[in-house]
């Protein structure tokens, strides 16, 4: 698990620039996803939501699936 807190938010930019954010509380973790999906998802961004205790990726942005 990270220090700086359990679920790690992940955003990179087309120009490979990025924006790193973690949270203890998965409820917080998740409404900050949505936050960063609305106001900076486009094209060539990519979003993940990691649960840094083991590894498990929650969400993605875009959904690769």
């Amino acid at each position: 698990m990270d220090d700086a807190g359990r679920y790690h938010l992940h955003l990179t930019l087309a120009s490979g620039r990025g924006m790193h954010g973690w949270w203890n509380d998965e409820v917080t973790a998740r409404r900050q996803f949505r936050g960063w999906v609305g106001e900076r998802g486009r094209a060539g961004t990519r979003i993940t939501l990691t649960d840094t205790a083991d590894g498990t990726v929650i969400h993605r942005w875009p959904d690769e699936a």
